[in-house]
This record gives C-alpha cells, structure tokens and sequence, in this order.
C-alpha cells in the first residue's frame, strides 16, 4: 500500500492469525478516558447485584420460576417483547455513534476490549514490557519461565473465576451465590455455567483477543455500510507527515498548543524550515502499530481491523511533543459538513421505537389470564339433565400486591359458575384454578362463545373460551 492512501479508504489485508502482536503499553488522554469508563462499567457490572429493593435483588433472571426481576417490573417470558424493543433501540444507537464517531464503541465500551486490555496490563506487570515479552517467549523452558508464565495464566484464571460468579450472580441471588460459594455448598450445576463462563472469559481475553475483533465480530465487516466523509474516524494526516523518516531529536522546548488552522499554518512553517531533506513530521518511530491492539498500520489508511481505540494518537502526540512538533499527526478527524442524512435517520428510528416502547410498557398489563379447557373430558351431563364444562384458570400477578378478585361470565344467560368463590393470589406468583360452569336445562347449542371476567377492586381482567355441548 503506497503512503498516499486516502484516509477515509478502507483497507482489507490478509492478515495470519498464528502472528503473536506484543503490544507496547501506552499512557495518554485517550487512554485515561477509556480506563475511567472502563471503571465506572465494571463497577457496574460488579455492583449491580448487590443492590436491594424491596427486600429482594433489584436485577435477577430467575430462571427457574421463568421470571425477570428489574426493580418494580417484573417480566416473565410473554412479556420480553421489552427486550426486542430495547435492542433494537440500541442497536440504531450504535449505528447512530457510529456514523458520526466511528468504532468507538469497540475502542472504549465494548467487554472484548476492556477485558483484554486489563488481561494485556497484568501481563505487563507479570512479564514486562513488550520487549521482555519477546525475549521471556524465546527463552527454552526453565524455573523462571514457568514461574512468569504460571503467574500471569492465574491471575487471568481469577479475573476469569470472578468475572463468571458475578455474571452468575445475575441468575442466582448473589448473597446465595456467595455464601454457597464460600461454604462449598453449591451445586453442581452452577459449578458447572460458572466454570463455562470461566473458561470463555479466560480463552477469549487472554489468547484469542485481538482475532475476535479481526475475525469474529460481524460489527466490523459492516460498519463501511455507516461511515461517510463526515464519520470522525483516527486517520494519519499524509499531507503533513509524508515523506517520514527519522531525524535527530531537537533540543526541548515549550510544548507547542495549536489553536486554530491559521496557527497550525504557520507553525509547520516554521517547522519546515528546520527540516532537513524536506522531511514530514512522522518520524517513522512505529508506535503507532507497536501500542496497537490489533496490529495495525494507521498510517496505510483507515483499515476494518481498526477499533478505534486512540491507543495510535497517545502515541503518536507523546513522540511530537518530544519533537517539539504540533499534536494531531494522527487523530480523530471528520468532516464538519459531511452528511448528516444518515444520522438524522438513526435519530429519527430511535425516536419511534423509542415512543412505542413507552406505549407498550404505558398498556402493559399487571395481570394475565389464560383459559384451558379439559380436553379429558369435553362436557359431562349432571343428574338435572344441565351439562358442565370444566375449566382451569391460570392468573399471573405481576406486580408487588396481593390481589383478590370475583370470578363471573360474560356474553351467556342461564350458565352459572358451581362455584363463586374469591379468588386470591400473592404478590409476584402465578395460581392456577379449576372452575365449573353449569348449562341451563335447555341448552341445546354445541358450542357457545363466552367470557371469564376477574374483577378486584383495582383492576378487571377477562379471556374468551368456548363451552361444549352434546
């Protein structure tokens, strides 16, 4: 690839997935910003199921009772209609930030990449710097090598075990889990997911890492379909850099600010001036691809490899500086008065589901009846000559009161309940019925259209059925 490529091209390479990328560790305002979130989400993640709520575990997919509790909701299978909706809301989300600021969801939210940046910065503390990495892999297999290597692969094994629990412990209360845990009283079929999630969470973070992004992730095959000129994206500055080639370093001086383009005019310049051999500003250092997670060369143009993750930009700013040269060789740069079509439209589709989902959960009910027929026995005739179809209701409370209600029917005359007795169900539970109806005597149709209609003093809920007849 010739250094003229157009920052905004992307390129495909071939790249060979057996190729070990020693990544150099890198400090600097972006990486600051990312830790920072990286903390806030993982504080997140860790604390979550420790928050209470009326008693209980305020987030808990109870799988067993086939229920979901989120604060006040309480979601059971029929309503996770919630889910498609809050999906598809983030998923315009994403394309939304990813039209106007590129990957940087990869680069500083995404799970794969905090976590294997955090299993990258114990191997730093574990086996040095990239340098000594090299050389500690080349080394034949002795006492020293063992030790390093069997340090780093357990403390990734304990991020990995406590990274499982806590996932865990969004399906089983965490004060269960934990005490169960730490008792050896837990069972072995949660031994059995915690060690799955372990061994996920270890072989993903800490040997396939970058290849998930390169070559699992579908979001990086299609994210060329969401960007355009006006998609701020990390991009090499070829007008400025090129030709590169290494220099001296010149004595330090004040570090250079850039305010505007007329300033940044002139300072390069002046710098130009200073230069021998009418060299650009990249001094052809490389770390630019030696901090990058994946390998990369920004400078060969916008690749789909790329996370954006500003590890390249840290980098490249610390060696300007050092240069006593303006910042921003390599940065996020978009056109200001690109097209906003697209961006208009993800706002607008969010917007829309946005408000439909505030409809549904606006119309949600509280309470669900479900009506099944005996299918043993269709009818049966009593000693009166009247027939008497039997019934089981099933009712769903899903809010945090206990409710009692009045069965009748709805849409017949001459049919009668054998029995009219309230009834009751608990806060959060489901119960289950059998109901009796009586025909009159001279009841004569095969079937009959009708409805059971629950009534408390709060709410009415009812559900078709059919009665059978000869």
């Amino acid at each position: 690839m010739s250094r003229g490529t157009q920052p905004n091209q992307i390129i495909f390479q071939t790249a060979n997935i057996d190729d070990k990328i020693y990544i150099k560790e890198q400090t600097g305002k972006f990486q600051k910003i990312r830790r920072y979130l990286a903390s806030i989400l993982t504080i997140i993640f860790i604390g979550l199921p420790f928050v209470p709520y009326q008693g209980q575990q305020a987030i808990l997919f109870d799988v067993g009772a086939q229920k979901l509790h989120l604060f006040s909701w309480i979601l059971y299978p029929h309503d996770l209609l919630i889910f498609v909706y809050l999906f598809i809301i983030a998923a315009f989300a994403l394309f939304y930030i990813s039209n106007r600021y590129g990957r940087i969801w990869c680069g500083y939210l995404c799970p794969q990449t905090i976590w294997s940046l955090l299993f990258f910065w114990l191997q730093f503390r574990v086996e040095g710097n990239a340098q000594a990495q090299k050389r500690l892999d080349k080394l034949p297999f002795g006492a020293s090598k063992v030790i390093r290597k069997g340090i780093k692969h357990g403390l990734w094994l304990l991020v990995s075990l406590f990274t499982a629990t806590t996932f865990m412990s969004y399906f089983l209360p965490a004060t269960q889990l934990y005490s169960e845990l730490f008792t050896g009283q837990l069972a072995a079929l949660y031994w059995g997911w915690i060690l799955t999630f372990m061994a996920c969470t270890y072989i993903n973070a800490g040997w396939i890492k970058e290849k998930m992004c390169e070559h699992m992730c579908p979001y990086s095959r299609f994210q060329s379909a969401m960007v355009n000129e006006a998609t701020k994206q990390i991009t090499y500055d070829n007008s400025r850099g090129e030709p590169r080639g290494p220099r001296k370093l010149s004595k330090p001086n004040a570090q250079v600010q850039i305010h505007d383009a007329a300033h940044e005019k002139l300072h390069k310049l002046s710098q130009n001036k200073q230069r021998t051999n009418s060299l650009g500003d990249c001094v052809d250092c490389n770390l630019c691809v030696q901090v990058c997670p994946v390998g990369i060369d920004i400078r060969q143009g916008f690749q789909y490899e790329c996370i954006s993750c500003g590890l390249c930009i840290d980098a490249c700013d610390q060696v300007m500086s050092r240069f006593n040269y303006a910042k921003g060789l390599i940065r996020y740069h978009g056109k200001v008065k690109g097209k906003r079509s697209h961006s208009l439209a993800y706002i607008g589709l969010i917007g829309i589901f946005s408000v439909l989902f505030i409809i549904w959960m606006a119309n949600r009910p509280m309470f669900e009846l479900n009506i099944i027929k005996d299918r043993n026995v269709l009818y049966r005739v009593v000693d009166d000559q009247r027939i008497e179809n039997t019934f089981e209701l099933k009712l769903i409370n899903k809010t945090q009161l206990k409710e009692t209600f009045t069965l009748s029917l709805k849409g017949v005359q001459g049919f009668e309940l054998v029995s009219d007795k309230p009834i009751e169900i608990d806060a959060d539970s489901r119960t289950s019925v059998l109901v009796n109806v009586l025909s009159p005597i001279d009841h004569k149709a095969k079937f009959v259209p009708f409805e059971f209609v629950l009534r408390s003093d709060n709410h009415a809920i009812s559900s078709k059925s059919v009665f059978h007849g000869k």
